[in-house]
């Protein structure tokens, strides 16, 4: 009896929930680079189908013109966009041997590779980016490389509200254990200490009575290695984004992102999309952040200089702090030795390198899709649509004519992401600030490649820490202004809900 009235739910329900939405394109904001004409052709090419009986022309191509077309293999996140040339390549390959590079402590006889730490989370970028791809919670006694734990305090002062609101900081940092906690520290140096997590599992009853389990994470830390951390310090998990697309997502055309925001709810959709600022990291200037899982970088020069100096400890032109993260309260840290060589430059990671690291990240090749023409896929992309999912997941762009790189310009991309902030609801809510981003908000992060997760990485570990063991846990984690779509998704029935899942691992 209670299936049949579990029954009988969904399909009322889902009468009122799961219908077409609006999903007509909005006037094309007006975008400089564009003629005219162009700007017609764009906005019809952007505009969201309605017909899902066959594949959208180029849709296998969701890169672009440099999408991969590769034989699928653990390397499918870790080749070159196809349409860079051929000295570039060279560009590419010498980025992608410092990007796997392994730093040592110092001082050391390899001089060029000297100045790790001294206190850490990796001693390499591939090491958290395992194969250009996704991070993972420590599993199983797995080590917890790939992913760590931000620090932040509220801020205390008026004056502090102020550097808030003005972005010169994008938050306070713990007065001990920095604005990153670090398990990892050269020889001679104790580590900041250790992540603890804990799970509860959740039952979550679907529409079609089926009952899925959902964990909920609590985060601490012990064996802290410098004495007690601060009693406002906000603890906040994030797990490595994969690498894949970012030169592209630099290119898409700023104004068709804040086309996108609606920070005010004005149209009453319940999608309120913030657009995050952030400050370039050589000239200071506010630019729109696109980079990281709350946007707090414009572009991926800063991220990497960001990761180098926060996660490896390495100095660069854009981040020249040779002792990482640690503060005034870790004398012992600041008495360490730095990587430093004058006749190499004044940074442990002077120019070239990070130049060299930056092409190489703007310039990993999205993988084609897969499965574009199957009724399934094409039966869960409607249910996708329809759910409303694409509110904040915008399947593509054209982007700029102006893109720094010729091989990101004007190109058909599917990233499906509108790159803007959300507020998540309280399940993911991590309380923490960053930038604009509230304690509540996350980027929109992109979907393409998300299929390939579990044969590039080895794992399906989803969203922000990694609680979702799959991507049916990581849409029911979705709460705030994702709730309706996260209710529409739990009201299908059983092989609607499952061609949906087909449609993203076809991404």
């Amino acid at each position: 009896m209670t299936g049949i009235l579990c029954h009988r739910l969904v399909l009322l329900l889902a009468g009122s929930l799961f219908v077409p939405s609006a999903i007509g394109a909005e006037p094309l904001e007006h975008r400089s680079d564009l003629t005219p004409r162009d700007a017609a052709r764009v906005e019809r090419v952007t505009r969201p189908t309605t017909d899902f009986s066959k594949p959208e022309a180029f849709e296998l191509m969701q890169g672009g013109a440099g999408t991969s077309r590769h034989p699928l293999s653990s390397d499918a996140f870790s080749h070159f966009s196809t349409n860079i040339t051929f000295a570039e390549e060279e560009t590419f390959k010498l980025g992608n041997a410092l990007f796997r590079k392994l730093w040592v402590s110092s001082p050391s006889s390899t001089q060029a590779s000297d100045g790790l730490g001294p206190l850490f989370n990796a001693r390499a970028c591939q090491n958290c980016h395992l194969k250009d791809g996704r991070g993972h919670p420590p599993e199983g006694g797995a080590d917890a490389t790939s992913m760590f734990l931000r620090l932040a305090r509220p801020a205390r002062t008026e004056a502090e509200r102020q550097a808030l609101d003005n972005l010169d900081v994008v938050n306070f940092p713990d007065a001990v254990y920095g604005s990153q906690f670090q398990d990892m520290a050269v020889p001679g140096l104790a580590s900041e200490g250790e992540m603890t997590i804990r799970y509860e599992e959740v039952a979550v009853t679907l529409g079609d009575c089926s009952v899925v389990s959902l964990r909920r994470p609590s985060y601490g830390v012990s064996n802290l290695g410098y004495g007690p951390i601060g009693e406002d310090t906000t603890l906040s998990p994030r797990i490595a984004n994969p690498m894949i697309g970012m030169g592209l997502l630099q290119a898409i055309a700023e104004s068709d992102i804040l086309a996108k925001a609606d920070p005010e709810d004005v149209d009453g959709d319940g999608i309120s999309g913030r657009a995050a600022r952030a400050r370039d990291h050589r000239s200071g200037e506010l630019k729109l952040g696109r980079f990281g899982w709350k946007a707090q970088n414009a572009s991926v020069r800063d991220q990497s200089a960001s990761a180098f100096a926060d996660d490896i400890g390495i100095s660069s032109p854009d981040a020249p702090r040779h002792f990482g993260d640690c503060t005034d309260a870790q004398s012992a840290c600041l008495a360490m030795p730095n990587g430093v060589q004058t006749r190499l430059g004044d940074t442990e990671a002077p120019d070239p390198v990070l130049d060299l690291v930056t092409f190489y990240s703007e310039n990993l090749a999205v993988p084609a899709r897969r499965n574009v023409d199957n009724d399934s896929v094409l039966a869960g992309k409607a249910a996708f649509y329809r759910a409303g999912c694409i509110s904040c997941h915008t399947p593509k762009y054209v982007t700029s004519r102006r893109a720094d790189n010729k091989a990101h310009a004007f190109q058909l991309i599917w990233p499906y992401t509108d790159l803007l902030l959300h507020d998540m609801g309280e399940g993911l809510a991590d309380g923490q600030q960053v930038g604009d981003a509230s304690g509540r908000e996350w980027r929109t992060p992109p979907l393409w490649g998300i299929g390939l997760t579990d044969r590039v990485n080895g794992h399906t570990f989803f969203l922000h820490d990694g609680r979702a063991r799959n991507l049916v846990e990581a849409i029911l984690w979705h709460g705030g202004e994702a709730q309706a779509a996260r209710d529409a998704f739990a009201l299908m029935d059983t092989s609607t809900r499952a061609n949906l899942i087909s449609f993203l691992e076809s991404l």
